[in-house]
């Protein structure tokens, strides 16, 4: 044949080698999510790109038997068509005993450097740019062309798929998004400007949940106000003018002897009708529902879905009742500033830029966003601020204690019997203050 007609089979070959370079970055690399889109919105040939997906063995061993035929097949008709013209042209400029091997090595070199630029290089960064509409445009003629090459690929994927067994090879696509993906997506639209601030804080908040366990948003133990079976008419209502809670625990004599709990409205509703609270226990008292305090926010928001309620008690491992939470709670936690009660309710009470004064059951999650710190030290060991204290003093502590941490000064301000109140957290500045001075 004359170099025009090898030539004319070199481009065809090329051409056969991208496309399939081509659709093979392509079908790996689109999304399931963006594919699903589209097949729901009636295109067919998504749901053939996500079948294939599912089941790429065939797709993958068809298109390696492709590029690999194309590109042994383009190397020696290549090869057979250059070389004479490489020789003739070095035979201008050299004659010796080098010449035929010169002209094997610039043929080769040629030639291999067609296939990398056009059947391989430029194809796959194509693909790279749009891959989801290029696999759906696609999709049909490589269908064909696996049934063409499917005898061979499935004796292929045979021996792959024994070589895999033997060496224990997980094939299963994984397509799971994980935490840190869409935290990667947030952060890129918060830089771009398409996420307010606040959106990224409060989308954040909502993957925490996953995170964040009951006792960092519940009301504590020494904090729950309940009623016992015993307990007089006054002090019911003495109860309700001074904790405007909607519900109240029901307890035979302790804490953790918890029956259910009782609806405040239907405690006004009697005092509303002049009846007796004595007869409470009959018909006002619900089944509460009890969770351990090892879940997660996103596990008790499950169980409030699930059995729909609003309000629960949480227990430790002794069976002993730590704290109550509710669905509002949860919100709060999500929610973060959108819903921040009045300054006096606050935990976290900003005094200047350079201080706070901070209430000793603050969570830790809501102590690192306040102070924009990223980890506390061993925080895996305490829950609260207090924790916090207790655990880097390796006390009880006292007023006026502190602990420097990440460039904060923490310091006790209140304790009542033994619980830490309040504490005082200053930025240190002294380091900056000496800075100036030097500079001045």
């Amino acid at each position: 044949m004359s170099l025009f007609q090898n030539a004319i089979i070199i481009i065809l070959l090329i051409v056969a080698a991208g496309f399939l370079s081509l659709t093979e970055i392509a079908l790996a690399g689109a999304r399931k999510v963006k594919l699903k889109i589209l097949a729901e919105s009636g295109d067919e040939r998504a749901q053939k790109v996500l079948d294939l997906q599912a089941q790429s063995a065939d797709f993958f061993a068809a298109s390696q038997i492709g590029l690999n035929a194309v590109a042994i097949l383009g190397g020696i008709l290549g090869e057979a068509a250059f070389r004479p013209f490489f020789v003739e042209l070095i035979d201008r400029f050299y004659d010796g005993p080098w010449t035929q091997n010169i002209g094997f090595i610039l043929s080769f070199t040629f030639v291999t450097s067609l296939f990398i630029l056009f059947a391989d290089l430029m194809p796959k960064r194509l693909a790279m740019i749009a891959p989801e509409k290029i696999a759906v445009s696609v999709i049909d003629p490589i269908q064909i062309f696996i049934k063409i090459c499917k005898p061979l690929a499935w004796f292929i994927n045979a021996i792959a798929n024994l070589l895999f067994r033997l060496f224990k090879v997980n094939t299963i696509r994984d397509d799971n998004i994980t935490f840190d993906d869409i935290s990667a997506v947030m952060e890129a639209g918060a830089q771009a400007g398409v996420l307010q601030k606040q959106e990224h804080h409060f989308i954040e908040n909502v993957f925490e949940l996953e995170e964040r366990t009951v006792p960092s948003s519940m009301t504590t133990r020494e904090n729950i106000v309940y009623f016992t079976l015993d307990e007089s008419d006054e002090s019911i209502r003495q109860k309700l003018a001074e904790y405007p809670y909607s519900k109240f625990l029901v307890c035979n004599e302790t804490i953790d002897q918890v029956i259910g709990y009782v609806d405040a409205k239907d405690i006004l509703i009697r005092i509303l009708n002049s009846q007796s609270l004595i007869h409470l226990k009959e018909n006002t008292i619900r089944t509460v529902l009890t969770l351990p305090d090892a879940l997660t926010l996103s596990e008790v928001l499950d169980r409030f879905r699930s059995t729909k309620e609003k309000f629960a008690v949480v227990i430790n491992e002794y069976a002993l009742v730590v704290g109550v939470i509710t669905l509002s709670d949860i919100m709060i936690t999500v929610m973060g500033d959108w819903v921040t009660p009045i300054e006096e309710d606050q935990q976290i009470i900003k005094r200047d830029n350079n201080s706070w004064l901070i209430d000793g059951s603050t969570p830790i999650e809501d102590l690192k966003h306040a102070l924009e710190i990223d980890d506390m030290p061993d925080e895996e060991n305490y829950e609260t601020l207090a924790g916090f204290m207790m655990y880097q003093l390796r006390k009880i502590p006292r007023p006026a204690d502190t602990v420097e941490f990440s460039g904060f000064k923490f310091e006790v301000v209140d304790v009542d019997h033994y619980k830490i109140d309040q504490l005082l957290v200053t930025r240190i500045l002294e380091k900056l203050e000496d800075q100036n001075i030097i500079e001045d």
